[in-house]
């Protein structure tokens, strides 16, 4: 406990006592911590591309759980971004579920962000078999089908544009860690990579990017997930262009200013926009951190945290 007070008051000290009040959804119990494991799940449904299943259920799950969908970066696997990431830990303290799928095709397992079956609602790609998942969690733990969000980083994160877009009905909100637009990564020759894109040099007006993301589920008139982006100004890998794109596209789909309501610094090399409703609530909420290269989350600084409270899964 005394390690934890210590904590919370050096990132009082180094982002200010508003940040540090999100913040404090950081610290999990020692009594909860590390009691519950990765379970790998067999036959959760339709799988067109062979995915594989994992998921975290905490030892003190609630009783109508919240449910996290974390997608690996490319060269990874469901077991890897568990172990690499803090969700688990934000699970065991909130009660949440989480399911980590796993890319099994060869190319470095990035995800189906680029094709016709990738980019359509039912199109029977990567993201039915991660709809499954969900459904499967959803029945197997009395899971609440209102509360189901997304997250990823690198190619998940591309991913994670792709879930929100493809399933809007399914998915409340994402967080996008060093992602592009929905609909930047597509091809015309069934390969998954597009350098254009991932250089940054696609550009399109908000209506534009907005109107691939409507397309990929014609007729669909319900609410829009809200959405989260990271990006790190020195990605050399997926262009930090991409970060100024996705926020054109969402601020479209979603109906708001793509000019931020407000601005906010609350680490040196961060820069926090936010942009809302006219009731104020907070649709796109995006970082922009300064001399980061392809490298996010940061471990060290728990940003998985900001992501769940934005989500507002932690709670029980």
């Amino acid at each position: 406990m005394r390690k934890i007070k210590k904590l919370r008051a050096a990132i009082a000290a180094m982002v200010g006592m508003a940040t540090a009040v999100v913040l404090s959804v950081l610290f999990v119990s020692t009594a909860t911590a590390a009691q519950a494991s990765l379970v790998e799940v067999k036959n959760f449904g339709a799988n067109p591309t062979n995915l594989k299943m994992y998921e975290y259920v905490p030892a003190k799950v609630t009783a109508h759980p919240g449910i996290l969908v974390a997608l690996h970066y490319c060269g990874g696997s469901g077991p890897a971004f568990y172990s690499r990431t803090k969700f688990a830990s934000l699970a065991d303290e909130y009660g949440f579920i989480v399911i980590y799928p796993s890319v099994t095709r060869t190319s470095l397992d990035c995800w189906n962000a680029s094709t016709p079956g990738a980019l359509t609602h039912y199109g029977w790609s990567d993201p039915v078999g991660v709809v499954s998942m969900v459904r499967y969690v959803e029945a197997q733990h009395n899971a609440d089908p209102n509360r189901v969000y997304v997250t990823g980083a690198s190619s998940g994160a591309m991913e994670t544009n792709v879930m929100l877009a493809d399933y809007p009905d399914v998915f409340k909100a994402g967080a996008a860690f060093m992602g592009v637009p929905f609909g930047c990564f597509a091809t015309t020759n069934g390969t998954l990579w597009n350098s254009d894109c991932s250089q940054g040099w696609v550009t399109k007006t908000p209506q534009q990017w907005g109107d691939l993301v409507r397309a990929a589920y014609p007729g669909y008139n319900g609410p829009r997930p809200r959405m989260q982006l990271w990006h790190g100004t020195a990605d050399s890998i997926l262009n930090y262009h991409n970060f100024g794109e996705e926020i054109k596209q969402w601020t479209n789909v979603l109906g708001v200013n793509s000019w931020p309501t407000r601005t906010t610094t609350p680490i040196s090399n961060w820069t926090h926009t936010v942009y809302t409703d006219h009731s104020g609530n907070v649709q796109v909420d995006a970082y922009s951190i300064a001399g980061a290269g392809h490298t996010l989350p940061d471990p060290n600084l728990w940003m998985e945290a900001i992501a769940i409270h934005f989500f507002g899964l932690d709670h029980r």
